[in-house]
């Protein structure tokens, strides 16, 4: 009686340019079939290279078959025992059931007698080498991928926004896809921004990334020109320059990485706008109602014109804008800085900068002896491992706390030498800024006329539509200005007061704002010699003098 064979033929997709494709497995297994005369009744054949049985889905098919015509299949052949499995255990365990359902498996090109008591070894002789081969090849690959990592190197497929290029059989790199770049970039700017979450951006600029994904990207230092190498044996985890291009720059990237770690401070405010010829409105309110001061066009007969007005009530407050803006820059240029009292600011800055070198050369002597120290420590750690006292793996967790922590000494001197800086030039440009400030006002982006009102005022400004007036202003600037006897005369003047009290009425066009009056500028004398006596330079600040009283 004829025995029925099933032919069971696998090949994996490098080993059909070996010639062990599945055409010429079926053709030898099936001329030993007729020269034994069996009955081939079906023929599976296996692209897969999956390591397990349940991965297989033609030999699962196999398994279902012989399940359902029990006593119908006698034998399961196919050409090497290296194309039935490559491990050991999970052919020995299916072997087992295979003969359970009284099927023998074997392979034509190395017949196994199973009456044979040494069939078993045999049979781990031929599996155990095709598993050895297997764990070779695995190794080298692994080694491989290791090797092509630590050169800054793609060694897979590229991640999304690049593509893999091949230049010839065995050189390939990748390169920027700027179709599928581009809102990659876009999503990495606007999450660097701060301004909404990552996943917002997400469904902005990438819809077609899973969320998931998504976050691991935004993780992956391959967009920043950097490749992650892990760690493989007994080197720790590293992170080297690639050879490809970035998408993103460094500064993008590790702002991200502040974001997605919940490291920055809470989200910028986002301002409208801003109009340069109404630049006033983030600081004046209205005198009725203590509403803010906004602004707007008006459609006249021939042009546009902008107003300021209450934005509570425009009839409380209504006047042009370009008028407005003028009348401020006049009533600010009114303030003449007291060059006595800029020479003093001058010495004074330059002599706590010497003091605070003084200490940063003190602070770099300490920071370089520990780095001395801790360079001495990560000797004696070799030492040691040389000499046996330590393993290896206590020797690569002393050195790595060694190294960052001299690392971060390192960083702080760098940072110390990189602040040895004069503050003469910073200095004379913000002289030459208080002398003319009207040009700054009238001329200057909005943006810096904005920065430097913000300063000058910390409070909103009353403005009535002639007036202005204000509850505080910055007292530094109040000594700058400061010049009592052309300010005294030009009250006087003006209001006629008595010598006595020459605060206690402003100049034109401005008003006080409580009964104390803190005016920016009539207020000078009598703010700044109160805050004075508490000071070691009490005359110099009253008489205006270059005399400098020390305690």
């Amino acid at each position: 009686m004829r025995e029925n064979v099933i032919i069971y033929c696998r090949v994996s997709s490098d080993e059909q340019t070996l010639g062990s494709s599945l055409q010429v497995q079926e053709e030898r297994i099936c001329r030993y079939c007729e020269t034994k005369d069996y009955n081939v009744i079906k023929v599976y054949k296996e692209d897969e290279s999956a390591k397990t049985f349940e991965k297989r889905p033609e030999m699962m098919r196999i398994v279902d078959y012989i399940k359902k015509n029990k006593g119908k299949v006698q034998k399961l052949l196919f050409l090497r025992w290296d194309r039935y499995s490559r491990d050991l255990t999970s052919a020995m365990q299916y072997i087992q059931w295979f003969r359970q359902h009284k099927v023998e498996p074997n392979a034509v090109e190395c017949i196994i007698d199973y009456d044979n008591e040494m069939w078993s070894l045999m049979l781990g002789m031929q599996i155990g080498l095709a598993q050895s081969d297997n764990i070779k090849r695995s190794k080298a690959t692994r080694d491989g991928i290791h090797g092509t990592l630590k050169q800054g190197k793609c060694s897979n497929k590229a991640p999304r926004g690049y593509k893999n290029v091949r230049t010839s059989k065995h050189d390939t790199h990748v390169e920027i896809d700027e179709a599928k770049a581009a809102p990659i970039r876009k999503a990495f700017q606007e999450i660097a921004k701060g301004l909404v979450c990552p996943c917002e951006v997400r469904r902005r600029f990438c819809p077609n990334i899973p969320e998931s994904s998504f976050l691991e990207m935004l993780r992956n230092v391959f967009y920043c020109g950097k490749v992650r190498v892990p760690k493989y044996k007994d080197e720790p985890e590293q992170i080297v320059e690639g050879v490809h291009e970035p998408i993103v720059d460094e500064a993008t990237f590790n702002h991200v990485q502040d974001i997605l770690d919940g490291k920055t401070k809470k989200n910028p405010k986002v301002d409208k706008t801003l109009n340069p010829d109404l630049y006033l409105r983030k600081f004046l309110i209205c005198p009725v109602c203590g509403h803010a001061i906004t602004g707007s066009k008006s459609k006249g007969r021939h042009a546009y014109y902008t107003y300021y007005h209450c934005n509570q009530d425009g009839k409380h407050v209504r006047v042009n804008a370009d008028k407005v803006n003028k009348g401020f820059a006049e009533y600010v240029s009114g303030l003449i800085p007291n060059e006595t009292v800029l020479n003093l600011y001058n010495e004074i800055l330059e002599e706590l900068s010497q003091k605070s070198a003084k200490s940063q050369k003190d602070e770099l002597h300490k920071m370089q002896d520990e780095v001395s120290s801790l360079e001495k420590r990560l000797n004696n750690i070799e030492d040691k491992f040389l000499d046996g006292d330590i393993d290896k793996d206590t020797f690569h967790r002393m050195k790595g706390r060694t190294e960052s922590e001299m690392n971060t000494f390192k960083r702080k001197i760098e940072t110390i030498q990189s602040c040895k800086k004069s503050l003469t030039p910073q200095l004379n440009y913000s002289f030459s800024l208080l002398n003319n400030i009207d040009r700054v006002l009238l001329e200057a982006p909005v943006e810096t006329k904005i920065k430097m009102l913000g300063s000058m005022f910390p409070e909103k400004i009353e403005f009535d539509g002639t007036k202005y007036r204000t509850a505080s202003y910055n007292r530094v600037l109040n000594l700058i200005y400061q010049n009592a006897k052309i300010l005294r005369r030009e009250i006087k003047e003006k209001s006629g007061p008595s010598e006595e009290n020459p605060d206690s009425v402003p100049r034109a066009g401005v008003e006080p704002a409580r009964v104390a009056p803190l005016v920016f500028e009539t207020s000078a004398s009598t703010d700044s010699a109160i805050w004075a006596k508490k000071r070691p330079y009490e005359k110099a600040f009253k008489i205006g003098c270059l005399t400098r009283i020390r305690t």
